[in-house]
């Protein structure tokens, strides 16, 4: 099966000599083409710094990120975000969303930026919305939006592309537990039919127990559990 990302002998580190710290040892992981994999542990074990370093946001301090067998170590700075545009989608915590464009552009914003023809790219975005339960609401602002709502734009810009891999930061964080519990569903849902790698990072056990494989970053190492 193909590897969509791969993480080789990776580490990452803060400071020199003394004030050196380890933040990731030496971790070696994989995510294959339609696996839903969580990865759990405690604020500030490094979740966010391992996804940042796989999305070639981040720069590891010694071993290798690949992206569809593509050593993004060895890119400059255009060719990681190509290839990021190409391969992967991005839903955090906080949605993100620019304040002064609608739903639909908000959503529509990665197929335009690609060079994406604009009538074409507003009615994916429109077809993307009616699938996150939002066609009512396209040509509303974040402003007017609840929170619950101005998440599931977010899900649904990260989908547009249809990214061979969507990375997850705390996607429910500053959700109740109604918009939460929807939201996830929403986005184990989307990963079915769209047969999108998903990768969540979180420290909620209940959001990690609907994943198919779940691992524990503690003390820099992942341990599958």
């Amino acid at each position: 099966m193909n590897n969509i990302i791969e993480c080789r002998s990776l580490n990452f580190d803060y400071g020199e000599g003394s004030t050196k710290t380890s933040v990731l040892k030496n971790l070696n992981f994989k995510i294959q083409a339609n696996e839903k994999i969580a990865i759990i542990g405690q604020s500030g074990c490094g979740k966010s710094t391992l996804l940042n370093l796989m999305a070639g946001l981040d720069t590891p301090s010694d071993g290798e990120v690949l992206i569809n067998n593509t050593n993004i170590s060895t890119l400059k700075e255009h060719q990681k975000t190509e290839i990021r545009a190409q391969n992967l989608g991005f839903v955090y915590q906080f949605h993100h969303l620019l304040n002064d464009f609608s739903s639909i552009y908000n959503t529509a914003l990665p197929l335009l930026i690609n060079g994406s023809d604009n009538n074409e790219a507003l009615l994916k975005a429109e077809n993307i919305l009616k699938k996150v339960g939002l066609e009512n609401r396209t040509n509303h602002k974040p402003s007017e939006l609840s929170g619950g709502e101005r998440q599931r734009v977010a899900i649904a810009r990260a989908m547009i592309t249809a990214p061979a891999c969507l990375l997850a930061d705390e996607p429910t964080g500053n959700l109740d537990e109604k918009n939460a519990r929807d939201v996830l569903d929403l986005i184990i849902e989307l990963n079915n039919n769209q047969s999108t790698a998903l990768l969540i990072v979180t420290h909620d056990l209940s959001i990690a127990n609907k994943m198919e494989r779940k691992f524990d970053l503690a003390n820099g190492c992942l341990s599958e559990k």
